[in-house]
């Protein structure tokens, strides 16, 4: 019988986990990353936590062919299509962070209006203005 090793089939749980903590911390900030987990500990909500820590930050958000800022641009797109404010928010930081202008973030939200409609490009430009604004009184 042959034994396999982690390595013959890509990165452990474990090791996906590291990752994916540590890609998701650099992307959206420490504060962020413990407030996600500190609300979901002890709760139903914990293993879902793990779960897209694993496999979106320490598994898609690491392949090569893309880089972080031509994710962050990608899932702006996506979350006003999916109308997920709560999640664009943090994801206007984290494209900021990974060198996104505002002027580029307004775009994306423009350009989604065309596929999405105003009204997801309206509520998300509203998410978007609030994020710009608290920053500009930080």
């Amino acid at each position: 019988m042959t034994t396999t090793s982690a390595d013959d089939h890509g990165p452990s749980a474990a090791d996906l986990r590291d990752q994916g903590f540590s890609t998701r911390r650099e992307v959206m900030s420490d504060a962020f990353v413990d407030r996600a987990m500190g609300r979901a500990e002890g709760t139903a909500s914990e293993a879902i936590q793990y779960v897209v820590t694993e496999n979106v930050w320490g598994n898609i958000w690491n392949r090569p062919g893309l880089g972080r800022r031509d994710r962050s641009l990608l899932n702006i797109g996506m979350l006003v299509a999916l109308r997920a404010n709560a999640e664009l928010a943090g994801h206007v930081r984290g494209g900021l962070t990974n060198g996104l202008t505002r002027e580029e973030i307004t775009e994306a939200v423009i350009h989604a209006s065309g596929y999405c409609g105003a009204p997801a490009a309206l509520s998300a430009m509203k998410t978007v203005q609030e994020v710009f604004d608290t920053l500009d009184g930080e």
